[in-house]
């Protein structure tokens, strides 16, 4: 899964989709996630570094990954390259 390349995304979590007008803004682990997806890394890699990187057990990365993964897709904020 990647960020569509017209979606602007600011460095503090701010995303803006020109195609619908839609500005959504994202808390500091929807940012983490969001940079590792515009650095092209796999989902498994970033289930690693969110576990990593907060502390969480499988379990709760693995759906707070999907859940997030998921409102992208519906807000078509990504493409499945």
């Amino acid at each position: 899964m990647k960020i569509r390349k017209n979606i602007a995304i600011s460095e503090n979590g701010f995303i803006f989709n020109p195609m619908t007008g839609d500005s959504f803004s994202v808390n500091e682990t929807g940012a983490f996630i969001l940079q590792k997806l515009k650095d092209d890394e796999s989902e498994e890699t970033i289930l690693q570094n969110l576990m990593d990187e907060y502390d969480l057990d499988t379990y709760t990365a693995e759906r707070d990954l999907n859940d997030f993964l998921s409102m992208l897709k519906g807000h078509q904020l990504t493409t499945n390259e």
